[in-house]
């Protein structure tokens, strides 16, 4: 087996240091060469569209989103919807870009990859918007980045993790972490904090989210010398995880790993009780809704889980957020994906602020070049690979919510 190792790249000695400042730097380039985005030497996967995309025309900019307002994933969307809807308003607010208004036009896709294709098809074709916002799952994700892409339009996705997301273009971006992050954070945390040596594994075969985070997991616990004792496997929709659960019992783990999302962790987390396996359960951002607690019971009370932030965070960017987003909605975010929505469409807004034509291929350049973007999911740059570079906060499953327990600075997992 091929040997791994982590390297810890400290963005900041203390995460509280990332809030310093306002505002988004970077600097401007015309877009004419063929170098990749950021600057540099395009990375593999990074190649710039070679059609132009659209332009604005008018007093009013269009900027289109995608998100899961219906489904099984709407939650999310609904979430999404109102955070990237607030950084609308509040730029409008301001005075907009010389004198020109943000207008934000919405697609559901129905929690469905096919009509995330369709959805993204209408905006960049019919709406002709300048860049897309979304979408939260990488499954939705991965088919409109590919429209995009060929079509030269940016897309900035909220909280699509997966690692190939961004290669498939050098038009695709994020505002979340990435798996190949997340999955060797939560294996630090498991192996140093949670004290695990022997974990299984649960994992989702039909969501690329979850078959991509259980990979990088799995490689970076071992790495530091844990053992993966089984991983079992389930698809999208199951409502029966006895036999999978039973297996993993009789390989007396002292941990499960779960990569799926809430709406199959819940279940899990029942069942898990059930048969009597009584391990402590973690997983990824896909944990996310407070759905969990009702569907979990007790069975997913102390449970750990990554998240890009919480509302409880003191940090003045939360705090401010979560006021405004309660004063225009009447409660707060209910999940992380409001506040990554309204960090992913500020980073198109504030790129808007120094293109020198409004078109998608001075977007698409000037979003490339963010750096130092102050968000209320911290402070990061985006990298040249199109990622944001930045920390993981791991939550615990309470009774009553979700409760912040430990911050982990960004680092880079070397496979």
């Amino acid at each position: 087996m091929k040997m791994t190792r982590i390297t810890s790249l400290w963005i900041s000695a203390v995460f509280g240091l990332m809030i310093l400042g306002c505002g988004c730097g970077g600097g401007s380039k015309d877009g004419s060469s063929n170098e990749g985005t950021g600057g540099g030497t395009a990375l593999k996967g990074r190649e710039l569209p070679t059609e132009p995309g659209n332009s604005a025309e008018g007093d009013t900019i269009k900027i289109g989103m995608i998100a899961s307002l219906n489904g099984e994933q709407q939650p999310w969307g609904v979430d999404s919807q109102k955070g990237g809807q607030l950084a609308v308003d509040e730029f409008n607010a301001a005075g907009g870009v010389n004198g020109k208004k943000v207008e934000l036009i919405v697609e559901d896709t129905n929690s469905k990859p096919e009509q995330s294709k369709t959805a993204t098809e209408k905006l960049v074709g019919e709406d002709k918007v300048l860049a897309v916002v979304g979408e939260v799952s990488s499954g939705n994700t991965l088919p409109a980045a590919k429209v995009c892409q060929e079509v030269g339009v940016p897309i900035v996705a909220v909280g699509a993790t997966r690692i190939d997301v961004t290669q498939q273009g050098g038009a695709v971006f994020r505002a979340c972490f990435t798996d190949d992050f997340q999955g060797a954070a939560m294996a630090k945390f498991a192996y140093e904090d949670l004290k695990l040596r022997n974990v299984a594994m649960l994992t989702d075969k039909k969501l690329p989210y979850s078959t991509g985070l259980s990979d990088v997991f799995r490689k970076a616990f071992e790495s530091m010398g844990g053992k993966i004792v089984d991983e079992e496997f389930y698809e999208s929709g199951n409502i029966d995880f006895k036999p999978q659960l039973s297996n993993i019992k009789s390989k007396n783990p002292d941990g499960l790993f779960c990569s799926g999302y809430f709406t199959e962790v819940g279940p899990i987390a029942r069942q898990k009780e059930a048969v009597g396996l009584n391990v402590p359960m973690f997983g990824g951002d896909g944990w996310d809704s407070t759905q969990l607690l009702s569907s979990g019971g007790s069975g997913i009370i102390g449970g750990y889980f990554a998240n890009h932030y919480h509302n409880s965070e003191k940090r003045p960017e939360v705090q401010e957020f979560v006021k405004n987003f309660q004063a225009k909605y009447g409660a707060p975010p209910a999940t992380a994906m409001g506040a990554l929505a309204y960090d992913a469409t500020k980073i198109v807004l504030e790129a808007l602020k120094r293109v020198k034509e409004y078109n998608s291929k001075e977007l698409l350049t000037e979003i490339a070049n963010t750096k130092g973007f102050h968000g209320v999911s911290g402070t990061f740059d985006i990298g040249p690979d199109g990622n944001a570079q930045k920390p993981i906060l791991v939550l615990q499953v309470q009774k009553n919510g979700f409760v912040p327990v430990k911050q982990i600075p960004f680092f880079v997992f070397q496979k």
